[in-house]
């Protein structure tokens, strides 16, 4: 009887000590990703109150329409965005899931907060051309740090969210841009100035790159295809020198009608280099694909999360 409960009892432990753990990585997690929405609506709201805001530029977005109220009606951009943000949160509310939502308040609150402190101080620049370059950059990286953890704030991100809520088929990326194009549309209605249409387009552009390359990195993964009959020389080569795995593919000539085995490769930028030149040095003829990977997963590359 005296075994029976003492097992009992470490298994209590053991049940209690997992729990704890748990919710310590949970608070982890937490307080990790919330600073990083803090950190992303920092970088967003240098972005647009030092360079964007100054030269009337936008990058769409309710930023957008609160530009043209904070010239208009001298109302502060910030709180503006806040108040434009707050039924679409209402409806968020019953669309999206609550871990999302309580990011998006989170975030629109931070974004609004550090656009307003900011926008007090002097201007670093008043050159279109430089604020949409700079500022597009900034908010893409805001944007990309905030993403990364499924956060929002707010504006033509979250909107999109609610709307596939409605219509799933409908894509989120289509959606943004249709709502920039009308917000920057009507920024150069009320300035009369074509040319803060021209250059919020490129501010756009580099926010939509910079996003692309926070998420994709700017390590390029290679994809290499080698159809030869020196398959197995050129992968024990490549496992050799490169110390980089091959699959070998059944494949099938369709003119020749024989039977072929294709040699699937994956590595950086210059390891492809040196993989192609691994494989023309054993067989001249070989037949080589390289190809862009948007990503990849597992040993010897990302981790996945």
């Amino acid at each position: 009887m005296e075994n029976k409960e003492s097992k009992k009892q470490m298994q209590m432990r053991k049940n209690i000590s997992k729990i704890c753990n748990n919710e310590e990585l949970k608070t982890k997690k937490f307080i990790k990703e919330y600073f990083i929405i803090t950190t992303g609506a920092l970088i967003m709201a240098i972005g647009v109150s030092l360079f964007l805001l100054p030269n009337e530029l936008s990058t769409g977005g309710f930023s957008g329409l609160g530009t043209i109220v904070y010239y208009v009606l001298k109302f502060p951009l910030g709180a503006t965005t806040l108040v434009l943000n707050i039924p679409l949160l209402l409806i968020a509310y019953f669309r999206i899931s609550k871990e999302l939502f309580l990011k998006s308040i989170y975030g629109t609150f931070a974004l609004s907060f550090f656009i307003d402190i900011l926008d007090r101080l002097q201007p670093i620049i008043h050159d279109r051309f430089l604020g949409c370059i700079y500022g597009g950059i900034l908010m893409g990286v805001g944007t990309a740090i905030i993403l990364k953890v499924n956060g929002s704030t707010g504006g033509s991100d979250l909107l999109s969210y609610v709307i596939k809520s409605f219509k799933p088929q409908y894509k989120s990326g289509t959606l943004i841009l249709i709502i920039d194009a009308i917000i920057i549309a009507l920024n150069v209605f009320v300035f009369k100035a074509i040319d803060i249409g021209l250059y919020s387009a490129i501010a756009i552009f580099l926010m939509s790159k910079m996003i692309d390359l926070i998420f994709e990195g700017i390590n390029f993964t290679k994809v290499l295809l080698i159809i030869s009959p020196e398959y197995k020389k050129i992968a024990e080569t490549i496992g050799k020198n490169i110390d980089r795995g091959s699959t070998a593919l059944y494949s099938k000539g369709m003119y020749t009608n024989e039977d072929k085995m294709t040699l699937l490769c994956v590595g950086s930028r210059n390891e492809a280099y040196n993989i192609q030149y691994i494989a023309k040095q054993i067989d001249k003829n070989a037949f080589i694909i390289i190809m862009n990977a948007r990503e990849v997963l597992g040993k010897g590359f990302k981790k996945q999360l």
